[in-house]
């Protein structure tokens, strides 16, 4: 009997992104997505209705702004007040949840697909998911990339452009590729 690829995803097990199961679940999603970006602006608020029933969940007040783009969207949390500006990208295989009155910039990236080291297995799509945590009142500036498994503390600030491949302190600043200490 085969594993179940979505319980193993879920898990942080390795399992196959090409499983047909999984495919359907992205095509759900990218449906869903495409609707929240058909949408007039004012009924996007905080996004459209198939996008927050695919989405773990999301605040009232939390905001997501056209163009999104998520792998499965169900393993998305948004807080309260939170804001997700232009082009944001979630790559959701695992949990990512951001945090009450967040902001993130346009271009904004979140991984959490990490790809077997082994170029056989890779090439045979394993992988694992590896959750990111960003916290409350984090400000992500533009175009930064937040990597797997990655958590941002409360209060912190990313800098435009960063790539994040290490934890951040809460209310700690950080910037640069990768992103260090300021």
């Amino acid at each position: 009997m085969t594993a179940d690829p979505l319980a193993l995803m879920i898990s942080g097990e390795w399992y196959c992104c090409f499983d047909p199961l999984l495919e359907a679940e992205r095509l759900l999603t990218r449906r869903a997505v495409h609707q929240h970006a058909m949408l007039p602006p004012d009924q996007r608020l905080p996004c459209g209705p198939m996008l927050r029933d695919r989405l773990g969940a999301i605040s009232a007040t939390a905001r997501i702004e056209a163009p999104f783009h998520a792998s499965y969207a169900f393993n998305t949390y948004i807080g309260e007040a939170a804001y997700l500006n232009t082009g944001c990208v979630i790559l959701d295989t695992a949990r990512v949840s951001i945090g009450d009155h967040s902001m993130l910039g346009p271009g904004v990236q979140i991984y959490t697909a990490d790809h077997h080291r082994d170029p056989d297995q890779r090439r045979q799509g394993i992988e694992r998911g590896l959750a990111v945590s960003i916290g409350s009142d984090v400000w992500i500036g533009g175009g930064a990339i937040i990597l797997p498994g990655v958590s941002i503390g409360d209060g912190a600030i990313v800098g435009a452009g960063s790539v994040v491949t290490r934890d951040v302190p809460p209310r700690s600043r950080v910037a640069g590729q990768p992103a260090r200490a300021l």
